[in-house]
């Protein structure tokens, strides 16, 4: 049981410091979430390893109150804690990263990216704007052919 333990703490631990040294914001954000859980996981069984195993975590009548008996508390506390902390994090991080995206319009962590996706933006902005037909007046639609003043309708509904 306790490779097994070992080997999922070992895990997550690994994945999470792989994810935190990706480019982007949202998978640094994953990467300390598995490191949080990782660290939980480990806290936890600090409690339950060695002599513990197979003891009551509470006081029961008629077993002498020492602690050979019983299982620590305190890690328990303590990872149940970080659980609550740590999705309080998350929610925060991921709040700032909706942030951050929306003012620089991307999600890389370094700012030389962001400032390249930026120009790109700007200039993809500014390329679909040109596309875009201007506006007519009301009651004048777009395409629609219009009739001029002799009669004759003109190419695209624009007066001659």
């Amino acid at each position: 049981m306790e490779m097994v333990l070992a080997l999922a703490i070992g895990v997550l631990t690994g994945s999470g410091v792989w994810l935190l040294l990706r480019p982007r914001t949202f998978q640094v954000i994953m990467g300390l979430a598995l490191l949080s859980y990782a660290v939980n996981l480990f806290i936890f069984s600090m409690g339950r390893l060695g002599l513990a195993i197979g003891k009551e975590p509470v006081l029961q009548p008629g077993l002498p109150q020492d602690l050979a008996h019983y299982a620590d508390p305190m890690p328990q506390a303590l990872a149940l804690t970080a659980i609550v902390i740590g999705f309080a994090m998350t929610a925060l991080f991921l709040v700032v990263l909706l942030a951050s995206r929306g003012l620089a319009g991307t999600d890389h962590v370094d700012g030389t990216h962001a400032e390249d996706a930026g120009d790109w933006h700007d200039s993809y902005q500014d390329s679909y704007h040109d596309a875009l037909p201007r506006s007519t007046p009301a009651g004048q639609g777009q395409g629609t052919p219009q009739p001029s003043p002799s009669g004759l309708a003109s190419p695209g509904g624009r007066q001659p």
